[in-house]
């Protein structure tokens, strides 16, 4: 066991290693930057719509996490109709998926805290986008999602209310429906 994890002394509840879990949120109470994680992605445009992200390295829990050995690579494309390829789902396809799987493992890390079991969970997610805004065509339109609908399909003995106030810990949720400050930065190289 290193000073990261816990040793298992509990079963898990759906799935999670609730006794590593608990280790995290012991030790955010204990120290509050313990809590202060960084999330990181590298990109490269490819060619036409199509791009290219790497993540692989973060820090959480006071130091640069050394666990993962590969990087992950995800790449975005635009659909033919926009003049991409189709070779892999656009960026604002990946949000929905963002959401998706927050909303998911969110209700479920909290569920599992709790001794709750999860049985199974499917969603389903629509996004409407008015795209002459992001193709400058009317700047009286967003350029993003004008609403985005989730319908989660949760087979549990918990009740909807209880499911519901579990998956609203989303971080990605919070980002989404409420925005947040992004700062950008063009550099010519």
């Amino acid at each position: 066991m290193n000073s990261n994890t816990a040793e298992q002394t509990h079963p898990a509840v759906n799935g999670v290693d609730v006794d590593q879990l608990m280790y995290v949120i012991d030790s955010i109470g204990a120290d509050q930057t313990f809590g202060a994680f960084q999330f990181r992605a590298d990109n490269q445009w490819i060619e036409g719509g199509l791009n290219r992200s790497s993540i692989q390295d973060f820090f959480a829990g006071g130091q640069e996490d050394e666990t993962r050995t590969e990087t992950f690579v995800l790449d975005a494309d635009e659909p033919p109709l926009i003049a991409g390829n189709d070779s892999a789902p656009n960026p604002v396809e990946y949000v929905l998926h963002a959401l998706a799987g927050c909303l998911t493992t969110t209700m479920v890390f909290h569920a599992a805290v709790r001794n709750i079991q999860i049985d199974s969970c499917e969603s389903h997610l629509e996004g409407d986008i008015d795209v002459r805004g992001l193709l400058g065509l009317a700047d009286d339109v967003k350029k993003g999602f004008n609403k985005v609908r989730v319908t989660m399909k949760v087979k549990s003995d918990a009740d909807v209310e209880t499911l519901t106030e579990l998956a609203m810990f989303s971080a990605v949720y919070e980002m989404i429906s409420n925005a947040l400050p992004v700062e950008l930065v063009i550099e010519k190289i």
